[in-house]
């Protein structure tokens, strides 16, 4: 197939030369993160013992199922085989009543898992011939198309707070050499406009309106320019939840308002935006009708789930019906982009080199004098991958460290 002959077999030597190529690390800088962190654990370990007046082994389930629900008496919110469970999402939901403990070991294991998975493991990792790392690119893990990395696993730094995006800073670039990282802006929303022709969407970024403003402006029925922020901020959730498939309960806790308020919420969105809904409903009927939905570039994924007879399953397939050909469809773009760039970079007699793909950005190595000319046509392969019927933008930054290149 095309997909095949013009996508995915083209994308096996592009990536087979940036695992060569690696990536510089800062040794002193991951030693210096790992103290801080330390201490920090070692301090939110304090606080977690004070509060629930005494201490224990935080890594024990047991003990903490103990602590939580027999010694503070909390409401059990989900059982398991052995006992009240204690995942992410009751921590969660218990921080979210107010409660001091869960919210604090919400905290002591997000820390933990930053320094056993990257603080401690990225040093271990460097080759000791190259002195670099060098991640594993795959293009058959991800069912939505996009690519996924592993030793070290790169996707999943979590970007969201502070703390990893810190991690960043130890992603260091060669004497004399830059790191540039070009991104795609709001990919996703932008194929969302396309495939679904929602006018008001379409409109946004073809003349290059803020999406969210747009949204928030529509859903509040106020003037564009009289948004405010926290406006803003709501509608830029309810635009995630969206392309996420997410309902109301999940916008409820993300918005901090009732779940009722969350439908209505919904609701009025897709009123005003009818294109956006009228695609949504259409791709979950496609999948009912043939048993797949498919991208831009004709990937196909198959949604068994539709035809469950466990409710939750159904609905589990009806998110990757709508989800799928939007996410799937940025990723073959940055598949093609990835193609497109490494192919200019031939043609031109340079030392740049492309180094990692992370979701919607590429990040590359540069010797200091050509910056701005690969910086151009980077951005212009990036933008050209596919035709959609919104504008395609890309946006860039420059730095020693890939922290800085995030701008």
């Amino acid at each position: 197939g095309d997909l095949m002959d013009e996508l995915e077999m083209p994308l096996v030597p592009v990536l087979t030369r940036m695992e060569r190529a690696g990536i510089g690390i800062d040794e002193d800088f991951f030693r210096a993160m790992r103290s801080k962190l330390k201490r920090e654990l070692d301090l939110i370990q304090d606080e977690i013992f004070k509060v629930a007046g005494g201490d224990f082994n935080l890594n024990s389930t047991k003990q903490l199922r103990h602590i939580l629900f027999e010694k503070l008496d909390l409401p059990v919110r989900k059982k398991t085989k052995t006992g009240p469970s204690t995942d992410a999402s009751v921590l969660e939901e218990l921080a979210a009543m107010g409660h001091e403990v869960p919210r604090l070991m919400m905290e002591y294991r997000e820390l933990e898992k930053l320094r056993s998975t990257y603080v401690d493991a990225l040093p271990q990792l460097v080759n000791p011939r190259t002195q670099r790392i060098h991640t594993s690119f795959n293009q058959t893990v991800a069912a939505t198309g996009r690519l996924s990395s592993s030793d070290p696993n790169l996707q999943n730094i979590p970007i969201r707070t502070d703390l990893g995006r810190e991690i960043r800073k130890g992603f260091v670039a060669a004497p004399g050499m830059t790191f540039l990282g070009v991104d795609y802006s709001q990919i996703e929303l932008r194929v969302m406009a396309h495939f679904s022709g929602d006018e008001a969407f379409v409109t946004s970024f073809s003349q290059g309106i803020d999406v969210h403003q747009q949204t928030a402006s529509v859903i509040f029925d106020v003037p564009v320019e009289d948004v405010n922020a926290e406006q803003r901020g709501q509608a830029k959730t309810v635009n995630f939840a969206t392309l996420y498939g997410q309902g109301p309960f999940s916008l409820a806790r993300q918005l901090g308002i009732s779940r009722e308020q969350a439908k209505e919420f919904i609701a009025t969105y897709f009123e005003r935006f009818g294109g956006v809904r009228d695609y949504l409903d259409a791709q979950v009927e496609m999948a009912r009708e043939t048993g797949y939905v498919e991208t831009l570039m004709g990937r196909r994924r198959y949604v068994p789930e539709l035809r469950a007879v466990n409710g939750n399953m159904r609905q589990f397939g009806e998110r990757v019906a709508q989800n799928t050909p939007i996410q799937g469809t940025a990723a073959d773009m940055m598949k093609k982009a990835m193609i497109d760039v490494q192919s200019g970079l031939d043609e031109v007699d340079t030392g740049a080199v492309m180094l990692l793909q992370v979701h919607d950005e590429l990040l590359l190595e540069v010797p200091d004098s050509e910056v701005d000319e690969i910086c151009d046509l980077v951005v212009e392969k990036m933008e050209r991958a596919i035709e959609l019927r919104v504008p395609i933008v890309a946006e860039w930054g420059v730095g020693k460290s890939w922290y800085e290149a995030k701008g």
